[in-house]
């Protein structure tokens, strides 16, 4: 009772309270309703928990006034009787670009050459990607078309964010009324946005993921150092970015691995993004889980694809034929884990697929109270709005749906969407007919007609001697259906009528065009389990889903190799030690170390393998590669030592396991070489499989790429590229000098300041901190070490006095094609080079390359290497060492060194790999013959002491793959046979599957690399 009298004096307090409520002027006569309404007798879900029966909704002044079962109506309030209905919240998107401005074109930037600066005017970022200072409430506007679509769905409330940059401002939280904008929006700053692509923006930088990440750590960092220092800069931006930061954070990615990237910044700086996904997560799901991050999920599945062409088909990778199965599993994988997750309507081009995708979700394991609780209360609470929307409690907005039955049964239909105490038709409640009818059409003898399916989309039959299947619609209470007469018959009787009180009635025309009266009495209804059996999503069938691999990509595993104890016997084993070459000896692994390398080992429960007949060599490091990375260059900005190749390096690529098959264990993933000062290397193993932090070579000295020569100053690019300085080699020294000049400048200002007592530094101003200056002041203190690209003697003279001048060592020349010039000089300096065996003629500054480069180099006394730069070459590097054999007499075990031991000492790295000597990695690889011959091939490779790599296992690895390529084919045809949408096989590389190169350069200006399917855009050479 107390209850009841407290719900009804909150309408009566509401009713005081309506008036007057606006600021706008009144001209001329306003409604005064207040719109109380009671809606009774409904199924009501208070929330995704809460379910009531026979209970009462009261509603007035937009807002909810009572729920419950027992409340009493108030005294004037107009009565719904929604028997038999179901009420549920409003569906809330948190990603939505409603009512946003479309996004401004791109003009100018590269038509017209790079633009290094930004064109905003204004005290704001030097950036234009970066752009905190938009306001989506200040740019809003309702659009009633969208709204309706919205409606439709179900959704009463968006987060709307304008999504336009790295940085992207505010998202406010809008209703879907048709009022003005002022009476709709709830929330003016309800989240901050970012993402990693840079938008509108014509700036040049960034032009790569790595840039996009580079500059969001800068940018934290600035915002941090002028909130610190409000004199020293007016930054609108930065300013604005503070505060964006207390604020709910909305990432954007375009794929899992973005996600695992963007949470590494975010911990980086003490934020826990929210992440609007791409429907890939369950690929990662380790990895997803440990982000601790909720997900926003589009219900967008893939269609199946066009597979009857058997030679089409094989464009498509089988990770996109696993994921057509897999996709609609993702929200009840990562709910199975513990991941919270949100739905979005955002990325669904045919909206009316959204709550065909959200049942099937439920049909692919997702529990209902899941995935109502991922389109209410979730996204409500994530951005703290949640005692506004996302439930039905005293209080808050009146947004609710009406629907015909469980939302997750196919049959049910949404009739009305509530919004801020306004309703919307959706559509009409279908009348049932399904049942058994006598139908009897002018003199001809009576048939049986029979009604089934769903009340939304009935089926008809009609039987006399034979079953006949006719087309059946009802518009109302009017219908119209056509049936052949007989089996075969090539015309039809077609019908149209109207309800009548025993069944239908109307007029029928027959073949020969005579008109006739038809009826159809009632004879048997359809029974309720029927109905319900029939309505019932098909989450009683059992979903059959292949096995997911490890990674999620071709040669992927259902399950990862494990380390085990093996004993290799009788094998000619390559040392690299002061032992040489070992005939008939013997190789013991253990917990992933090299235990013992000699004559007559033995070990109990180790697996024996017979190497008679074979060789046991160092697994190969190649000193110079591109592999296994999403971009190579960021090739803007003169300087980009900010950048960081691990940032981007993605474990799914599939050359990973094809240089493993040709022996190679580590790698160094390289900037490309177009700028003087490129970006920070990462060094990994390949261990297939494991995440790409797990491919990381443990406690390995920093490294970053150089670059002299025609690529830094744009010699082979079009004429628009003359405007970034340097345009000469001279211009390269001084770009040299001049950033180690502020690198020690930098170094100085931090050493003063870090001298400082505790006290003296409360009172002073910390200074500036530049990543980019930080990687450059590590190079100084020989924290990081340089491999440069080179080829031209005078350059790479130039490059070593630079570097006496300034105080630091290059630690490799790579390439170095005229190294046999310099090679003395190059001793005295303490550098290395790693160079290519046998190349020459690919450009004007190889002109004068020799095949006897490394021989001559290696003479000297200049540690050597062979390197590949190229993902196919790396597969045959054994072949490539061999060829110093041939020009320059190097001996077979110093040929060999090039490629194990000497690249292992250039990366500072031959105490853990390199050779095979008892306490270092287990990085080993078994061949069938001599390493350096042409006949050569890896029967096992083993890093870590995990065969990664396995002649025999990789038979029956692509045997399995042809037969779930097979079985997805087969479920594809099936598809497509029972009407399902396809798709064309997709053109071009996969992304991540890209093939790049030194020269290779993302343009972010007229393709997004990272977050599109990528488009081989090359440049070629080296």
């Amino acid at each position: 009772m107390k209850k009841v009298i407290l719900s009804v004096l909150a309408v009566a307090a509401l009713s005081l309270q309506s008036r007057a409520q606006e600021t706008y002027p009144r001209n001329g006569v306003y409604d005064e309703r207040s719109g109380l309404r009671a809606f009774t007798n409904a199924t009501i879900y208070v929330d995704h928990q809460t379910k009531l029966e026979n209970a009462t909704l009261v509603i007035k002044d937009g807002k909810i006034v009572a729920v419950g079962t027992k409340v009493s109506i108030p005294t004037g309030a107009q009565v719904v009787d929604l028997k038999g209905k179901t009420v549920y919240p409003g569906f809330v998107d948190p990603f939505s670009t409603y009512g946003m401005p479309a996004m401004p074109p791109r003009t100018g930037g590269f038509g017209g050459g790079p633009q290094a600066e930004s064109k905003k005017e204004g005290a704001y970022s030097w950036n234009q990607a970066i752009r905190p200072e938009t306001n989506a409430a200040e740019v809003f506007k309702v659009d009633n078309r969208t709204a309706d679509e919205l409606r439709k769905l179900g959704y009463g409330a968006v987060l709307t964010q304008h999504q336009d940059g790295l940085a992207r401002g505010t998202a406010a939280l809008v209703s879907l009324a048709n009022k003005r904008e002022n009476q709709v929006i709830l929330l003016d700053r309800a989240a901050a946005a970012l993402s990693f692509d840079k938008g509108s923006s014509t700036q040049e930088y960034p032009s790569s993921l790595m840039g996009s990440i580079a500059l969001l750590r800068q940018t934290y960092l600035d915002a941090r150092w002028n909130q610190q220092n409000p004199d020293k800069e007016q930054n609108i931006s930065l300013k604005a970015f503070t505060e964006a930061n207390k604020l709910p954070q909305i990432f954007e990615v375009s794929n899992k691995l973005n996600a695992v990237r963007a949470d590494k910044v975010g911990d980086e700086f003490g934020h826990q993004y929210i992440f609007k996904g791409n429907g890939d997560e369950y690929q990662m799901l380790p990895a997803i889980k440990q982000t601790g991050a909720p997900f926003i999920l589009s219900l967008n599945f893939p269609d199946a694809y066009n597979v009857e062409d058997p030679y089409e088909t094989r464009r498509i990778n089988l990770e996109d034929l696993k994921h057509w199965e897999m996709a609609p599993a993702n929200p009840s994988m990562l709910v199975k884990e513990g991941v919270t997750i949100a739905f979005t309507a955002s990325d669904l081009r045919e909206k009316n697929r959204f709550l065909p995708n959200l049942r099937k979700a439920v049909q692919y394991g997702l529990p209902e109270q899941e995935a109502l609780k991922a389109l209410t209360s979730t996204p409500a609470r994530l951005i703290k709005a949640e005692k506004q929307v996302g439930a039905l409690r005293e209080g808050m907005q009146a947004n609710f749906v009406i629907a015909s039955g469980r939302l997750f049964d196919n049959a049910t239909i949404l009739l009305e969407n509530w919004v801020q105490g306004e309703g919307y038709k959706i559509s009409e409640t279908p009348g049932d007919y399904r049942g058994v009818y006598s139908l009897k059409v002018g003199n001809q003898p009576e048939r049986r007609m029979i009604i089934a399916g769903t009340a939304e989309k009935p089926d008809l039959k009609v039987v006399t001697t034979d079953t006949l299947k006719g087309s059946l619609t009802f518009s109302g209470d009017m219908l119209t259906f056509a049936f052949a007469p007989a089996k075969g018959a090539k015309e039809s009787i077609r019908l149209t009528g109207w309800k009548s009180a025993q069944g239908f009635q109307g007029e029928a025309q027959l073949p020969d065009a005579q008109t006739v009266k038809w009826n159809a009495v009632l004879s048997q209804a359809a029974t309720q389990q029927a109905r319900r059996d029939s309505a019932r999503t098909k989450a009683a069938e059992k979903i059959e889903l292949g096995q997911m691999v490890y990674p999620f990509a071709a040669f992927g595993r259902t399950e990862l190799p494990k380390s085990e104890t093996v004993l290799i016997k009788n094998a000619t084993v390559w040392t690299n030690e002061k032992e040489g070459k070992l005939e008939n000896a013997d190789v013991l692994l253990r917990d992933g170390k090299i235990a013992q390398v000699g004559k007559n080992l033995s070990a109990s429960g180790a697996k024996v393998i017979d190497g008679t007949g074979k060789h046991v060599t160092p697994g190969i490091i190649d000193e110079h590669s591109h592999i296994a990375l999403d971009g190579v260059n960021e090739g803007t900005q003169a300087v980009t030592a900010e950048v960081r190749m691990a940032d981007v390096v993605n474990h799914e690529q599939v050359n990973i396991y094809r240089q493993l098959a040709g022996g190679v264990t580590t790698s160094q993933l390289l900037h490309g070489s177009a700028n003087p000062i490129g970006g920070q290397s990462a060094l990994i193993k390949l261990r297939w499989g494991q995440a790409p932090e797990k491919l990381m070579f443990e406690g390995a000295d920093g490294f970053i790429k150089f670059a002299l020569g025609e690529n830094v100053k744009h010699s082979n690019r079009s004429a628009v590229y003359t405007v970034r300085f340097p345009q000469t080699r001279m211009g390269v020294e001084q770009v040299m000098v001049d950033a180690f000049q502020r690198a020690k400048e930098y170094e100085k200002t931090w050493a003063g300041y870090n001298k400082l007592s505790k006290s003296q530094k409360a009172k002073t101003p910390a200074p500036r901190r530049d990543i980019e200056l930080d990687a450059l002041v590590e190079i100084l203190n020989n924290k990081r070490y340089i491999t440069c690209h080179s080829y031209v003697q005078s350059e790479i003279n130039m490059m070593m006095k630079v570097a006496d001048q300034m105080g630091f060592k290059v630690n490799t020349f790579t390439h170095i094609l005229e190294g046999y010039k310099v090679a003395d000089k190059m001793k005295a300096h303490g550098a290395g080079g790693s160079t290519f065996s046998d190349w020459w003629a690919y450009k004007m500054e190889v002109k004068d390359a020799i095949p006897y480069n490394a021989a001559i180099m290696h003479n000297v006394g200049v540690t050597t290497a062979i390197n590949s730069d190229d993902a196919e070459m790396a597969r045959r590097l054994n072949q490539e060492a061999a060829k110093t054999m041939k020009y320059g007499g190097v001996s077979e075990e110093d040929a060999l060194k090039m490629v194990t031991l000497n690249p292992a000492k250039l990366l500072h790295i031959d105490n853990k790999v390199g050779s095979l000597k008892a306490g270092k990695d287990a990085d080993v690889v078994l061949w069938n013959t001599h390493p350096l011959s042409i006949y050569a091939r890896p029967e096992k490779t083993f890093v870590d002491g995990v065969a990664y790599f396995d002649l025999d296992s990789d038979k029956t690895l692509q045997e399995a793959q042809e037969k779930e390529r097979l079985r997805l084919v087969n479920k594809m045809l099936a598809a497509k046979a029972r009407g399902e949408k396809t798709q064309s096989a997709p053109t071009g590389r996969r992304f991540g599957q890209q093939v790049l190169h030194c020269e290779d350069v993302e343009n972010a200006e007229e393709e997004t690399l990272f977050e599109s399917e990528y488009h081989n855009k090359t440049q070629g050479g080296h």
